[in-house]
């Protein structure tokens, strides 16, 4: 019963930790403007070109920052006052997703970037 259990929980959280990856560049030429809708839901911005191009951009992670404690290496006599807490703080940007469909409504390009 145990080994079941202990299975069961290494199952789940390997399955919780796999995440498909998007290869783009094999649905260039393949991917449709209304699939990606349908898939990834109304983009964040649009545009659309005099030429009919379309170009679509989703947030795909938001901005956070991380804080981290830093350990307090000194040793007793060596400050003055009581040991204030140190961290670090860590900016994340957002990260988009572009795509844009050419007049036909197919993928043309795409590109992952940071802002």
């Amino acid at each position: 019963m145990k080994r079941l259990i202990l299975t069961t929980l290494a199952v789940v959280l390997f399955a919780g930790c796999v995440t498909q990856k998007v290869d783009w560049q094999a649905r260039v030429g393949e991917y449709t403007h209304a699939q990606a809708i349908l898939d990834l839901g109304p983009p964040d911005k649009s545009a659309t070109l005099s030429d009919g191009t379309v170009v679509d951009e989703w947030l795909t992670e938001h901005s956070h920052v991380i804080a981290a404690p830093e350990p307090y290496f000194l040793a007793r006599g060596d400050y003055f006052g009581p040991a204030t807490p140190t961290y670090t703080e860590t900016y994340v940007p957002d990260y988009f997703l572009r795509l844009t469909f050419g007049p036909d409504g197919e993928l043309k390009s795409w590109k992952r970037f940071a802002r």
